[in-house]
């Protein structure tokens, strides 16, 4: 441990690109939120008028509905998967729960509307607009998050447990009370944060499936406000109300184990001597085939119906191109700004506060409480087609800073216990350093950071809705507007194009993560 401290003392690099980093932070914090704050604090208590805290009410309920139902399947759904470490398909299943969470909203929305639309495989079943679309799309999104994550805390419980447990006798309750949920409780309080606050802040699921002014949250409800009613003292103070939900609900998730967890691999658990009667099999295989049965329709209903309508048409090609051109730009600028911190952060308890707060910041002034900002700094020079994609490239890259900082930092802490003692005695410093040591070392690293800031950015519907133009269209927003002019077809073929993108881009990123 000496050595260690040592080394981190012994080699400090140069704090100016950090310094650059976050003043550029500060700087769009400052413009999203100072506006907003102001205008808010003009309208004082009576800005919160029924037609908020009717928003706010909604908002709440359908993401505690939501973190409640992905929980109550995703919590069973992983001690199954526990229990039953071989049957045929587990492998497969375990990476079917990662396509949710690489696939855009838009794409997963359009296979719902596949499945359970009017006319759907399973048409008329229930409503799809309203409540019940959104929390089936985030039920569809949030179970597998919710497994994955409680999965990798049973399978860090050392085998010696089972084994006394199963020496001791110990029933299922008992087995649950007293080896299973001492692990697995820190970890369930924080996915159950995590997935509120996504689920709060959800943009592209309820703007699609919301089905009118009923089912509006507070994203969506600023959204209105800017772009439809054009009203920014009213997008202001719901601003400043989502603000205050998410900058609570981000802390608590932080404090809890982070807003971007790390998504476990595929690893061999240990041997388990429970669940073996024919009550808990059959249970644990109702469970198995229930998620299947989620998640299983809308990807091959998208598939099936997405294949026959695909046409590379010129807007959709244009789009792509937009969609890539800014996704690259939003992960290089991400990329840049989590670098210096990193190197920093990694070497001293300070900057790795500074750092920590640097990325979170960008949680916690949610997306549309900034867009609300720069919305009313800017909109005397609304308009110019190069401003409104410096705006989308600058949030998304915001928006990507955790997943950057998640795979980076770790990278780096690695390289600078390796060789900075070395680096130090050879007198190797500055770009040599870096060109020489540091990047080849964290190459792979950072390539599977810029993957995922890409990824992030093509699925984002949230900062092209804001300041996107008739003639700045990227793949999503290509999407929402074929479905709003009724040319569902054209639709589908496009959100399977994105699927197919994003999905070999995921592949990609799983490869660098494994190796």
């Amino acid at each position: 441990m000496a050595e260690r401290h040592n080394t981190v003392i012994a080699y400090q690099p140069s704090r100016a690109p950090a310094l650059a980093a976050l003043a550029f932070l500060g700087l769009a914090l400052t413009a999203g939120f100072l506006p907003v704050l102001a205008m808010g604090i003009r309208q004082g208590l009576a800005g919160l008028d029924p037609y908020i805290l009717r928003v706010l009410s909604f908002t709440l309920l359908q993401a505690g509905l939501s973190t409640a139902l992905s929980l109550a399947i995703g919590l069973p759904l992983a001690r199954a998967l526990a229990r039953r470490r071989v049957f045929p398909g587990r492998f497969l299943l375990l990476r079917l729960l990662n396509l949710p969470l690489a696939l855009p909203s838009i794409v997963v929305i359009i296979g719902l509307v596949e499945v359970y639309g009017a006319g759907g495989w399973l048409g008329g079943l229930f409503a799809l607009y309203g409540l019940q679309g959104i929390l089936l799309a985030h039920v569809f999104f949030n179970v597998p998050l919710a497994a994955r994550l409680v999965l990798a805390d049973l399978e860090r419980i050392p085998e010696e447990n089972w084994k006394l447990a199963a020496q001791l006798g110990l029933g299922p309750w008992a087995l649950w009370r007293i080896v299973e949920w001492p692990r697995v409780r820190g970890g369930m309080a924080s996915a159950a944060l995590l997935i509120f606050l996504l689920c709060a802040s959800s943009f592209a699921v309820v703007l699609t499936l919301g089905g009118g002014p009923r089912a509006t949250t507070l994203e969506v409800a600023i959204y209105q406000s800017l772009r439809a009613d054009f009203d920014p003292q009213r997008a202001a103070m719901l601003a400043l109300v989502q603000f205050a939900l998410c900058a609570v609900l981000a802390l608590l998730a932080q404090r809890w184990g982070g807003l971007v967890p790390d998504v476990p691999m595929l690893r061999a658990s240990a041997r388990r001597f429970d669940g073996r009667s024919g009550a808990a099999r059959v249970l644990d295989a109702g469970l198995i085939l229930l998620v299947l049965l989620l998640l299983l329709p809308p990807l091959l209903a998208l598939a099936a119906s997405g294949l026959q309508h695909i046409a590379l048409t010129a807007p959709l090609l244009r789009a792509m191109l937009t969609s890539l051109l800014l996704g690259a730009a939003s992960a290089g600028l991400a990329f840049l700004l989590v670098w210096p911190l990193a190197m920093l952060a990694v070497r001293g308890a300070l900057w790795r506060r500074v750092a920590a707060l640097a990325v979170l910041a960008s949680w916690i002034v949610p997306p549309a409480a900034l867009a609300t900002g720069w919305f009313i700094s800017l909109i005397a020079y609304a308009g110019p087609l190069w401003l409104s994609a410096l705006l989308v490239i600058a949030m998304n890259a915001m928006m990507a800073l955790p997943f950057v900082a998640r795979v980076l930092m770790p990278a780096l802490g690695r390289s600078a216990e390796v060789h900075d003692r070395l680096c130090l005695g050879l007198g190797i410093g500055g770009w040599n350093r870096l060109r020489v040591v540091e990047f080849p070392a964290v190459r792979r690293a950072a390539g599977l950071a810029l993957v995922m800031a890409l990824i992030l950015s093509l699925g984002d519907l949230t900062a092209i809705s804001l300041f996107g133009t008739q003639d700045f269209v990227t793949l999503p927003a290509l999407i929402y507007r074929q479905m709003g002019s009724y040319r569902f077809d054209d639709a589908v073929g496009t959100a399977l194009v994105l699927g197919l993108v994003v999905l070999a881009l995921s592949a990609l990123a799983e490869r660098w993560g494994e190796t």
